[in-house]
């Protein structure tokens, strides 16, 4: 029975957080009343709860996580301003007279919000409140407008500078180096948050293509659901430069740098987040109000990311206390198929936890358990984190839990019902975990781009 206290732990937080409590609060205040009940019992060492300080001085060294209010500060920036609104405006002016173009507008400003922001619930009620009505309004059926929205809102997850790209990335080198030194690998490889983001690159760009081919095929097979506008309005080639050529550069300046290796990920959303405020100035949309909202939401944002990590690190200093490490590892060793077995496990019990937990608490809690596991069975550290990312992603659209499918419930008109909400993702959970499978049979989809720029 002792040799079950981790995942006794484990389901005992799960079962918690399901009541409303707290994440953060929920993941320290768990870890410390089983290790309390541990040393009374003689199953915990008191000694092991002294790695708390040094954990926690470690998360306040990290320099790759400053990098997340960096980021978080662009995103609320480019979000709160008026930035997106003229750009989708523009785009779906120039998209009108093709098949379904509102829908192409929405999916193609979203890909580009999602590379600004990294944020998949402000993406989702951003893009919900300024094109669901007038797609309604266009004549697009309920299931497909807000399909669209909430799969285009998710790609925040899997395109670059994502912020579950950076947390895994800082999680996933970690766990690496450990594997590389128990393997008496002294000359330890390292993953870099810029590898993740360079293998993202390609699997974001086909899931974008992929949605905006769907979005043609329902055009030209199903033009009721997506009528083209019937007198679309023209938009000078000029307005059009002007409204893509800013964040198009304040992408490619702080992905560029980035995949260069002229700046780290944490010196470049610096970058980004001084060339959206500058960018909103510009543009006379940042005014003392707009900046005290922008500050108040950045720090809101990154408190409560950095509060669960602390939690998290609680926990798995715990857990691992325990016994957990050992537990994961022989279990995935038993299982028959090997590690290919281990590695669908893994992703279908992420797939069920992003019903009830966000990304942020999966990456904490979970990545950092099953990660050291599966790597020592010599998996790719950034084939898995592409996957991770995906799997998340998906899980955010898969109802009746998914979160895109919650935020944007929230600023849909009532007219919208839920289960039109819940058949317009159907589609493209189908997509993504296509991409997926594709991902498994061709693992070069996420690692060729980081081989061929990496020395």
């Amino acid at each position: 029975m002792i040799e079950y206290i981790p995942l006794i732990m484990f389901l005992v937080v799960c079962l918690v957080l399901m009541a409303g409590y707290p994440v953060a609060f929920t993941l320290g205040g768990v870890a410390l009343w089983f290790a309390a009940f541990g040393i009374l019992s003689g199953t915990f060492t008191a000694s092991d709860l002294l790695f708390v300080p040094e954990r926690l001085f470690g998360i306040y060294k990290n320099e790759t996580l400053v990098a997340i209010p960096l980021f978080v500060l662009m995103g609320v920036t480019l979000e709160r301003t008026k930035i997106a609104e003229d750009l989708l405006e523009n785009m779906a002016r120039a998209c009108g007279h093709l098949p379904a173009g509102l829908g192409l507008a929405v999916v193609l400003v979203g890909m580009l919000m999602a590379a600004s922001t990294g944020i998949v619930g402000a993406t989702v009620v951003t893009m919900g409140l300024m094109s669901l009505p007038t797609m309604l309004k266009r004549g697009y059926s309920p299931e497909l407008a807000t399909g669209t929205i909430c799969a285009t809102g998710t790609l925040g997850q899997i395109i670059p500078p994502s912020i579950a790209l950076i947390l895994l990335g800082d999680i996933l080198s970690s766990a690496y180096q450990q594997v590389q030194l128990e393997k008496q690998i002294f000359d330890a490889k390292t993953v870099s948050v810029g590898d993740l983001f360079m293998a993202a690159i390609l699997p974001g760009l086909l899931l974008v293509g992929l949605y905006l081919a769907y979005l043609l095929t329902v055009g030209f097979a199903q033009p009721e659901r997506a009528p083209r506008f019937k007198h679309a309005e023209h938009v000078s080639r000029g307005k059009l430069f002007f409204s893509i050529i800013p964040p198009m550069l304040l992408i490619v300046t702080v992905l560029g740098s980035i995949v260069s290796g002229f700046a780290t990920p944490t010196e470049a959303a610096g970058v980004g987040a001084i060339a959206a405020l500058i960018l909103a100035y510009s543009k006379q949309q940042l005014n003392r109000r707009v900046l005290a909202e922008i500050g108040q939401s950045t720090a809101k944002i990154s408190a409560m990311v950095f509060a669960i990590l602390i939690g998290a690190s609680i926990f798995s200093l715990v857990f691992i206390g325990f016994g957990g490490k050992e537990l994961i590892e022989n279990f995935f060793q038993q299982l028959p198929g090997g590690r290919w077995t281990a590695v669908l496990l893994v992703m279908v019990v992420m797939f069920l936890l992003g019903f009830i937990l966000d990304f942020i608490e999966i990456t904490f809690v979970v990545v950092p358990l099953v990660a050291p596991a599966l790597l020592a069975m010599g998996l790719d550290p950034v084939w898995l984190g592409i996957m991770i990312a995906l799997n998340l992603q998906t899980s955010f659209l898969t109802p009746p839990f998914g979160f895109a499918l919650f935020y944007l419930r929230g600023v849909a008109p009532e007219s919208v019902r839920t289960s039109a909400i819940y058949r317009g993702v159907i589609p493209f959970i189908v997509i993504q975990l296509t991409l997926l499978l594709a991902l498994c049979i061709w693992p070069s989809l996420a690692t060729w781009l980081p081989s061929l720029i990496s020395p």
